[in-house]
């Protein structure tokens, strides 16, 4: 859902043909922010996290209705259409017959919950029916939950262009190039979801897939909210974007955002194993504590090497500033591929700690006791140890990375980094 919401927040300011087709513009500015989709995006999420995986059609389509006019009501100037805005106000509402694209922005967390593309494409249709009982509008939904589906169970970009194709008989063999210089605003499925599919198809990244969206032009908050759900389910999506994505939304949909997160490590089986294991850096730490030798410190080394090897994460957390923070630091290297830069507006950073010489470091907390120990900012993400590290020995700003600071703490310096990275190496050879 995060690649939906920062698709509409990212593509606002340029809806209604306000851009110039171009790839090349600030991804945040002073005119950004969430819309119509992101609020009925989180509207759908909740509705069928509270209905649970197993319900009916019936449910769904009840739970979907109430909450998308409770939440409707919340946000009453968040930018519906016309025929929709009616709907919400209705006693007893029905659907219209709209193949308009909202049933497709809105879809996103039905790609994420099911276990099945049967029953994730019933459940698409279900959320769209409310109000897009059209053909069209019914395709649309389900074509761009399918495409998540896929995308998240590790289907190629080719596999998922060949089942739209085949399933949904849009034509994908056009390219933005020769879409983009008659395309203009207009608000319907079959001339939104093709060309927002083609969008991710021709994407390196998930940056460079909302940037595709965006230089259609159009209703591009929309064209950027779809192809962004799908994005983040075949590229992933940086932390420094998620974190400003939560920044930029309520504290009521970071709620949702929240138990959406903690469903899908339950529905799944797997819970996220990355912050598991942490336990062994605590306890070398304490034994440095006990007995501050070489032993133990190439011990604590070497497993910290291995919960990196094991792509294990902390909790680090991230502060709002203006421009100019750190212009040296690629902090979107939180991601391995990312291309994001820093010569545009940001709006958060990693936090830093600093010591009684002035000398800032990045820190990173083991576990939510630790981290809990003092206040913290609000916006906490989990990230990798080896990205930290690497931002750290990458940045002139900082001195280095500070493991559980308001307790047992260890500092790794830009030389005990170097160590770190050549141990990691060995063990990987």
């Amino acid at each position: 859902m995060y690649g939906a919401i920062l698709g509409d927040i990212i593509g606002s300011p340029f809806e209604f043909d306000r851009g110039e087709k171009t790839k090349d513009f600030d991804l945040f500015s002073g005119d950004c922010g969430f819309t119509d989709d992101s609020v009925m995006t989180i509207a759908v999420a909740e509705a069928l996290l509270a209905v649970g995986q197993d319900a009916g059609v019936p449910e769904i389509k009840e739970a979907v209705i109430a909450n998308m006019q409770d939440w409707g009501r919340r946000y009453p100037y968040a930018g519906y259409g016309g025929r929709f805005s009616h709907w919400l106000a209705e006693t007893n509402p029905k659907p219209y017959g709209s193949y308009g694209n909202g049933s497709a922005m809105r879809v996103s967390a039905a790609g994420w919950l099911y276990s099945t593309i049967e029953r994730t494409r019933e459940v698409a249709q279900a959320t769209a029916e409310v109000t897009h009982n059209h053909p069209e509008g019914i395709k649309g939904a389900v074509a761009t939950a399918s495409c998540i589906f896929m995308a998240r169970n590790g289907a190629s970009k080719e596999e998922i262009k060949q089942y739209v194709e085949r399933e949904f008989q849009y034509d994908l063999d056009r390219t933005l190039a020769e879409i983009r210089p008659a395309y203009h605003h207009v608000e319907s499925c079959q001339q939104t979801v093709p060309e927002a599919i083609i969008a991710f198809l021709e994407a390196e990244s998930f940056e460079d897939a909302v940037r595709n969206a965006v230089s259609l032009g159009g209703d591009t908050d929309t064209l950027a909210a779809i192809t962004g759900s799908i994005a983040e389910a075949f590229f992933g999506i940086p932390a420094f974007l998620k974190a400003e994505c939560r920044r930029r939304i309520d504290d009521e949909m970071r709620r949702v955002l929240e138990a959406f997160d903690e469903a899908l490590g339950k529905s799944t089986g797997n819970p996220d194993e990355r912050m598991e294991g942490n336990a062994l850096i605590e306890k070398a730490i304490d034994r440095i504590y006990e007995e501050p030798d070489s032993d133990n410190l190439i011990d604590f080394l070497t497993v910290l090497c291995i919960r990196m090897k094991a792509d294990g994460c902390g909790l680090v957390p991230f502060v709002t500033v203006g421009e100019g923070v750190f212009p040296d630091l690629d902090v979107y290297s939180l991601q391995e591929g990312d291309t994001i830069t820093l010569d545009h507006e940001v709006g958060i950073r990693m936090d830093t700690v600093t010591e009684g010489d002035g000398k800032e470091w990045f820190y990173i907390f083991t576990n939510g006791e630790e981290m809990h120990k003092k206040p913290v900012p609000d916006v906490v993400m989990e990230i990798p140890f080896a990205e930290i590290l690497e931002a750290a020995k990458k940045s002139n700003k900082v001195n280095g990375v500070v493991m559980n600071p308001f307790g047992k703490y260890f500092k790794l310096d830009k030389k005990l980094i170097e160590c770190t990275f050549e141990v990691l190496k060995h063990m990987e050879e």
